[in-house]
């Protein structure tokens, strides 16, 4: 994955998002992550899989 700076980010806002339309980038900030900037598809992708599936019944809870 690749990664930039917070303040590269700020400076190159349309180069990130170039970027990040081709695959994730990691922002830094004093060389820790902060965020990962993708694309609105992949993060669609992704939240779909984390979804419940409508045909799986759920649990009652025991008592």
């Amino acid at each position: 994955m690749r990664s930039i700076t917070s303040a590269d980010a700020k400076n190159n806002f349309g180069e990130l998002i170039d970027l990040a339309r081709a695959a994730p980038v990691m922002v830094t900030k004093y060389d820790r992550p902060v965020v990962v900037v993708m694309a609105a598809e992949e993060y669609e992708r992704l939240k779909a899989l984390d979804a419940p599936s409508p045909a799986t019944p759920k649990r009652k809870a025991q008592k």
